[in-house]
């Protein structure tokens, strides 16, 4: 397996604090009500449109409008309210040196996931960092993982794998032709992860080193 695609939010870092306070203050903008944090979680990993129109009912003019609501909070305050799991550095540095070819492909807009990579100094050990784009296109992570793949002019689909924590990691890979890593330290958990199909699932980072310089 040479090339390896890894979701950030979940995977690589821990959004928890930034992404939920950013929506509590678009629903805070939206609704007038105040909902609290910890109770947002399920945000985290999918599209932002989706989740507002799932969970809050809102058509899909009202959660582009929570969207920029969640951007201006996210961009001044919760982007960086945020940190890299610990060993996730040294895990890139390793499987980079085994000659892996890793790259980053996020439902989170590239500029936001560039600037947080970079934050962290995990950048360094992308080739290619790919996400959504801020006028709403690209959001589905299929379409993701497809122009990830694309920019590493990966042709064979065996020799690439997606690491995620979420159903929507799976499901993207699985319909890009990946298989899939789920990893339950993020906020899937094993039962999301095992129902949408992921061909491996580690609870760990020495799990999924092991795992990935197997391949």
């Amino acid at each position: 397996m040479q090339y390896i695609l890894f979701d950030l939010d979940g995977t690589l870092t821990d959004p928890k604090a930034g992404i939920t306070k950013s929506v509590a203050y678009a629903l805070k903008r939206m609704i007038d009500t105040d909902v609290d944090p910890e109770t947002l979680t399920h945000f985290i990993g999918p599209p932002l449109k989706e989740s507002f129109m799932t969970f809050y009912g809102m058509t899909e003019s009202e959660a582009l409008q929570a969207i920029e609501h969640y951007r201006t909070y996210f961009k001044d305050s919760g982007m960086l309210d945020n940190f890299a799991y610990e060993g996730i550095e040294q895990l890139l540095e390793r499987l980079k040196k085994t000659g892996k070819v890793l790259a980053v492909a996020t439902s989170k807009p590239t500029p936001f996931a560039e600037r947080i990579l970079e934050h962290f100094n995990l950048a360094q050990y992308f080739e290619v960092i790919v996400g959504s784009n801020l006028d709403g296109t690209r959001t589905h992570k299929d379409e993701v993982v497809e122009a990830t793949l694309q920019l590493l002019r990966c042709d064979d689909r065996e020799q690439a794998v997606m690491v995620g924590d979420r159903e929507h990691d799976v499901i993207g890979a699985r319909k890009a032709g990946l298989k899939c890593v789920g990893v339950t330290y993020g906020y899937g958990g094993y039962e999301e992860l095992n129902t949408a199909g992921a061909a491996w699932i580690v609870e760990d980072l020495n799990a999924l080193e092991r795992l990935l310089t197997k391949m």
